[in-house]
């Protein structure tokens, strides 16, 4: 019986030092809670944007075959370098024919430039000639027949007969001077004008194809650095279609998208510093030169029915202030408010 009661006291014993323990344990966790809750920080609020560059896309109006590309992608180019040779045999074969109808309206305005020539105006001397000596004859057969009538020796109707014939000849040799004035003379001034007209149309036409074929060879519009090139060599290409993408490097800025309460931290013309991760961290100094809504579908959503209130997204760039050689576009910068 004393072996009974020795054992309960044992048990009770352990009871009571595993319930205490527990209890210390307890205690323990919660002042461990307590104390990380009083010195608990909240981890600090960043805003991501992206590093971006002016792209400018080279293109041409000249639809062809890419004959050369004098360039790679990561060339550093200067304005004015020759990028990508494009033939076109149509644009070739239209020049020639412009060309050709340029010298046939040329010719068109020499010969009538030149007047008639010799061979009509002799032909329109000889009629006159022909002519003049019809109406002599005719003269000197009138002026017998009116003398005869007055000596009653032919009738009237023979001396108006002779007097008609005449006036017939003098209007045929009026005519034939006519025709040889006219041939003297050459063309009309109206004449002259189309044909130089002529002559600028066909001119026009070569200009046209001339300025197509001005894009034969695409020049870079500003200095900077090949992105990316589309069609290979020997590929056709058609009106307008971008050949290769030109990076203006000088040109870089930041976009982030910022919901509406950080603005106040980030108006136009505010100074703010950013982290780049990619370049070891560095930080540099921008400043802000746009902001703009970027509408209702970049609308945050309130989750709470009271209390809380949709926040819209601005889209906020920034320029650096000094010159980063080694930001590229696409990568990461960090904004910390």
């Amino acid at each position: 019986m004393a072996q009974e009661d020795n054992n309960n006291v044992a048990e009770r014993r352990e009871t009571r030092i595993l319930m205490i323990s527990l209890l210390g344990v307890m205690i323990a966790v919660a002042a461990l809670a307590i104390i990380g809750f009083c010195f608990l920080k909240q981890p600090a609020d960043i805003i991501e944007g992206q590093a971006e560059a002016t792209s400018v896309r080279i293109s041409g109006k000249l639809p062809g075959r890419v004959a050369d590309i004098y360039v790679k992608e990561g060339d550093m180019v200067r304005a004015g370098d020759t990028l990508v040779h494009i033939y076109s045999s149509l644009a070739e074969a239209k020049l020639m024919q412009a060309r050709e109808m340029k010298n046939v309206a040329q010719a068109g305005e020499q010969k009538v430039d030149a007047g008639t020539r010799i061979q009509i105006i002799q032909t329109a001397e000889g009629l006159l000639a022909q002519a003049t000596a019809a109406r002599n004859i005719a003269q000197k057969t009138y002026e017998r027949m009116e003398n005869l009538y007055k000596e009653n020796v032919v009738s009237a109707q023979k001396r108006d007969e002779a007097k008609a014939a005449f006036e017939a000849a003098k209007a045929a040799e009026q005519s034939a001077r006519s025709q040889l004035s006219l041939a003297k003379a050459g063309a009309q001034r109206e004449d002259k004008e189309a044909a130089q007209a002529m002559v600028g149309v066909a001119q026009g036409g070569i200009a046209e194809v001339e300025s197509l074929l001005e894009d034969q060879y695409l020049v870079a519009p500003c200095d900077g650095q090949i992105d990316q090139i589309y069609p290979e060599v020997g590929e056709l290409v058609s009106l307008g279609a971008p050949i290769m993408n030109l990076l203006k490097i000088d040109d870089k800025w930041v976009t982030f998208n910022v919901r509406e309460d950080y603005l106040n931290q980030l108006k136009l013309g505010t100074k703010i510093k950013v982290m780049i991760p990619a370049l070891d961290k560095k930080e540099t100094d921008m400043e802000v030169y746009y902001v703009r809504d970027m509408g209702s579908y970049a609308t945050w959503r309130a989750t709470k029915a009271t209390g809380e209130w949709d926040s819209r997204t601005f889209e906020v760039k920034a320029r650096p202030l000094d010159t980063i050689a080694d930001l590229r576009p696409g990568m990461t910068v960090v904004y910390r408010p």
